[in-house]
């Protein structure tokens, strides 16, 4: 194999398949459950006694505003005492909906293999939610360790006496702890995702690239929407709902993009098999 048959097969899929058309099915899908889940999630908070002030400060602080104003208008606004009516909607609506995302990503690797899908409607539900619940984790933590991991340290010490020299190791392993937790995760959906029996160590290398890539690019769109993105002026009350879409895309764009990688190395190891 020449040295150069790696991108020359990865260019040559990246051009082939319809990445950008697939990243948009996922983020449309990831849009419809994103406001079920969030009032899934706010509508919990009366029952653990919050402050929703708190709440709304820490919105404010952490998100760009045009989608603090998105949330903070058309979720926040409407929880102020426990329902559990609503809780059951959230759960049963946003994973419906984010399943959905993640079957177009099971078709997207599939496709990006080569292989037909054969499981049954049921087992291919079942892994889609499954993968959700994966994603939501993974997501809500790598979210939460930067912003909310100072916190959790200092209250550990208090709480457990963590020696000072402990807790600031673990000040510095938060931003590890949290990109370690998106490769594991993603290493997991690439293997659990095609149609084809995988080893863990043949998705590592999408795994790896796909969270560096989404860390770089969720850091990069941030910055720049903070700073030059006025959407509101373009958009109107609309700003908060293209920018999360675009986040949605570029973060379906990067999963596949793992998978395309993960892809292209299986059909370069077959095709050699197959010489020998």
């Amino acid at each position: 194999m020449k040295k150069n048959s790696f991108m020359k097969h990865f260019m040559e899929q990246l051009k082939t398949d319809p990445i950008p058309d697939w990243s948009a099915t996922f983020a449309y899908y990831f849009m419809l459950s994103i406001f079920p889940l969030l009032i899934f999630m706010i509508a919990l908070l009366p029952y653990f006694q919050l402050n929703i002030d708190q709440v709304y400060q820490i919105l404010y602080d952490y998100v760009p505003s045009d989608l603090a104003d998105l949330f903070g208008n058309t979720i926040l606004e409407v929880i102020s005492h426990p329902q559990g009516g609503l809780v059951s909607f959230g759960v049963i609506a946003a994973m419906w909906s984010a399943s959905n995302g993640v079957n177009a990503l099971i078709r997207a690797v599939n496709r990006a293999y080569g292989i037909e899908e054969t499981r049954n409607f049921l087992s291919l539900r079942l892994l889609s939610i499954l993968l959700t619940l994966c994603m939501i984790f993974v997501v809500v933590t790598t979210l939460l360790l930067p912003v909310f991991g100072k916190l959790i340290i200092n209250g550990m010490e208090y709480l457990f006496a963590v020696p000072p020299e402990t807790a600031e190791f673990l000040n510095v392993l938060r931003w590890i702890i949290g990109i370690g937790l998106m490769t594991l995760v993603l290493m997991f959906l690439y293997w659990a995702a095609p149609n084809v029996k995988l080893k863990f160590k043949q998705v590592i290398i999408g795994a790896l690239s796909a969270t560096i890539g989404w860390q770089i690019i969720s850091l990069l769109f941030s910055y720049y929407v903070t700073n030059f993105g006025n959407y509101s002026a373009t958009y109107g009350s609309l700003g908060g709902v293209i920018i999360l879409m675009l986040w949605f895309f570029l973060t379906g764009l990067i999963i596949i993009v793992g998978g395309e990688i993960n892809a292209t190395i299986f059909h370069q190891k077959r095709a050699k098999a197959e010489n020998l």
